[in-house]
C-alpha cells in the first residue's frame, strides 16, 4: 500500500516537472499550476460586475457563466489548471506623434500563435504521460485566466485589472490548460504589491479604472476602439483618447512594475514593419486592399478596415 502511494506521489512530481519543462520548450516565460476548483468568490464578483452593465455591448462576457467559474464544467474530471505567460513587449517603437496601437497588436495575432503552442503541449503530454483529457484556452474562451494565474503563483491582479508579475511586469499573454491530471500545485500570490500606488487610476483619461479594482469596461479606450465594431464612438469621449487608435496601454505604461519589462523573444510578435514605419499620412491613405494584405495576420483585423478608419477620424 505504501509502495503504491510512493509511486503515485513520484508520478505526480515527474508529471509536474515534465509539464514545466515543456512550457519552457514551447517558449513560455512562466508556468504555474493550481488545483481545479470552483471559483465561488470570483463568481459573485463577476455577477455584480455584469449586473452593473460594465461589460457594455460585450454581451458574450455574460455567456457560459457557469463554465467561467467552474473548470470542472469546462473539462469533465478536471483536476489541475496550468497557466503560462508569454511576453509580448516589443524592443522597437513606432514613429513619434503617429496614431497609437496597443503593443499586443504590433505582431501576429496571439490567438493563433498560442493556440498552436497549446495544441503541441497537449500532444507532448499525451505522448509522455498517456491518455490525458484536457483543453487549451487563450483569451477568447470562458476562463478567468487572471485568477488562475494568481492562484498559480504567477502574479497578482493589479488595480488596472492586469496580471502583474513581480519580476517582469504585465506585458504578457495568458494561456491556460485545464487537464484531468493530479499535479503538484504552486503557492498562490497572496500579497497585493500595488500598495497605495494609484498611477493607473489617475492616468486613465476616460475614468475606466475605478476604486477597489473595478474596471468599467464600457468606458475603456480599448472597448471603444475595438469592441464597438462599426458603432459610433460617443461624442463625449472626443479629445480623451490621447491619440490611441487601436486599444490602449496607458495603464501599463505608467505602472512602476513595468520598468522590469524586457523585449519578447517570440518571433511571431516581432512588429509588422508598417506598424513601426507608418506616418499619420500613411494611415490616412491606407486602402482596404492594402489593409487586408498588410494586416492579414494581425489583431487589427478584429476592428476591420472600417473600424480603423472610424477610429482614425475620431482621434484627428
Amino acid at each position: 500500500m505504501q509502495s503504491n502511494l510512493f509511486l503515485f506521489i513520484l508520478s505526480i512530481a515527474s508529471h509536474t516537472a515534465f509539464i514545466k519543462q515543456t512550457a519552457t520548450q514551447c517558449g513560455f516565460d512562466y508556468c504555474g499550476i493550481a488545483k481545479a476548483v470552483p471559483l465561488d468568490e470570483d463568481a459573485r464578483r463577476l455577477e455584480a460586475w455584469l449586473n452593473k452593465g460594465m461589460n457594455g455591448s460585450m454581451h458574450y462576457m455574460a455567456n457560459y457563466f457557469d463554465l467561467r467559474v467552474n473548470p470542472q464544467k469546462l473539462v469533465p474530471g478536471a483536476r489541475s489548471v496550468i497557466t503560462m505567460l508569454l511576453n509580448y513587449f516589443p524592443a522597437d517603437t513606432p514613429k513619434p506623434d503617429t496614431p497609437k496601437l496597443s503593443r499586443y497588436a504590433w505582431g501576429n495575432d496571439y490567438h493563433e500563435v498560442i493556440r498552436a503552442k497549446l495544441n503541441f503541449f497537449l500532444q507532448e503530454m499525451k505522448q509522455r504521460i498517456g491518455e490525458v483529457n484536457g483543453r487549451g484556452f487563450v483569451d477568447s474562451a470562458p476562463v478567468l485566466e487572471r485568477t488562475w494565474a494568481q492562484r498559480s503563483g504567477l502574479g497578482w491582479v493589479g488595480k488596472n485589472g492586469n496580471l502583474i508579475n513581480k519580476q517582469s511586469g504585465s506585458f504578457f499573454f495568458i494561456a491556460t490548460l485545464i487537464v484531468d491530471l493530479e499535479l503538484e500545485y504552486d503557492d498562490p500570490v497572496a500579497k497585493d504589491y500595488c500598495g497605495t500606488c494609484r498611477k493607473c487610476i489617475d492616468a486613465c483619461p476616460t475614468d475606466a479604472i475605478q476604486e477597489n479594482r473595478v474596471i468599467n469596461g464600457s468606458q475603456c479606450i480599448s472597448y471603444f476602439t475595438i469592441e464597438l465594431k462599426d458603432m459610433l464612438i460617443p461624442d463625449e469621449m472626443k479629445g480623451k483618447f490621447n491619440n490611441w487608435m487601436f486599444g490602449c496601454d496607458i495603464c501599463q505604461e505608467v505602472c512602476p512594475w513595468n520598468r522590469f519589462s524586457t523585449a519578447a523573444h517570440e518571433p511571431a510578435f516581432e512588429p509588422i514593419p508598417e506598424i513601426l514605419n507608418f506616418t499619420t499620412q500613411d494611415w490616412e491613405d491606407l486602402t482596404e486592399e492594402s489593409f487586408k494584405k498588410i494586416f492579414k495576420n494581425s489583431p487589427l483585423k478584429r476592428s476591420k478596415f472600417s473600424g480603423i478608419k472610424r477610429n482614425l477620424k475620431f482621434i484627428r
